[in-house]
């Protein structure tokens, strides 16, 4: 099976035309060497590719037949990205959350003043 159709089928991405630009974007490797969208695998291949800010490691186990339900995944893949990738992720989502809290809008004038005095206030007047 391809490259492209394979992570599409196990749902790590949402189409095949986004597989295809990581492709192109050399963000894909399978066996340590970087891959085109039509690279064939094969059980027991080792699929690196980069996406939100991790760098996933997958085992091939199987070939599906075709894209799988979100509990079938595992039968097909083996996830062996590191715990600490994650724990890294949660920590970028915590800081963006930490000043602004999703959903809060654009700064108001408040913000924008406490923002410039900050950067005042770090400054030795002479």
């Amino acid at each position: 099976m391809r490259v492209d159709k394979f992570l599409w089928c196990v749902r790590y991405y949402k189409t095949r035309n986004m597989v295809t630009e990581a492709c192109k974007k050399n963000h894909i490797t399978v066996n340590g060497q970087i891959a085109k969208p039509s690279k064939e695998v094969f059980a027991t291949d080792k699929i690196t590719f980069r996406k939100d800010q991790i760098t996933q490691i997958i085992t091939v186990l199987d070939i599906p037949e075709s894209r799988v339900g979100a509990k079938l995944v595992d039968i097909y893949r083996k996830n062996e990205t590191s715990a600490e990738a994650y724990q890294h992720l949660e920590l970028l989502k915590l800081a963006k959350e930490h000043y602004r809290k999703t959903g809060d809008g654009r700064p108001t004038k408040k913000d924008r003043r406490d923002l410039d005095d900050f950067g005042t206030e770090n400054e030795i007047d002479h």
